[in-house]
């Protein structure tokens, strides 16, 4: 199981948009990685600065942490590749239908995935795979 440092995973995003933009040849996961940033413009800058691996991004300071976002959206297309949880498949395409865009349906997705994994973390357990489901397609009703 690949269990990255907080360091590791910001390197491979901020490796990953160096590479994408000297032109360099991706691997299928850089690809993946390369078009999900070019959907945040708002990283851009950040991507491209050294300091990027050490800083904080602290909720309380009302500060949205970059490399997570990036992550769980990451996570999300490789849950949406395989159906993983069960369903999770369909309830986003639903839910993408209704919103009428694939990214604001990620995002709706990614609240669904940052509750369930707060819940586990709460509750010390492993993430309810069903309730993720359910929360995609309550948002696609």
């Amino acid at each position: 199981m690949f269990d990255p440092s907080r360091e590791q995973a910001r390197n491979f995003f901020i490796e990953t948009w160096r590479k994408q933009q000297a032109g360099e040849v991706l691997t299928p996961i850089e690809h993946l990685a390369a078009d999900l940033i070019a959907q945040h413009p708002e990283y851009h800058t950040l991507l491209t600065d050294p300091e990027s691996l050490t800083r904080e991004f602290s909720p309380e300071d009302g500060q949205i942490n970059p490399f997570l976002h990036l992550s769980l959206h990451l996570a999300i297309e490789e849950q949406l590749s395989i159906d993983q949880p069960p369903g999770l498949r369909a309830a986003f395409a639903r839910l993408q239908l209704r919103l009428g865009d694939r990214h604001a349906a990620l995002h709706d997705t990614l609240e669904c995935l940052g509750e369930t994994l707060y819940n586990a973390q709460r509750t010390r357990s492993a993430p309810d795979g069903a309730a993720y489901v359910e929360c995609v397609r309550r948002k696609g009703r």
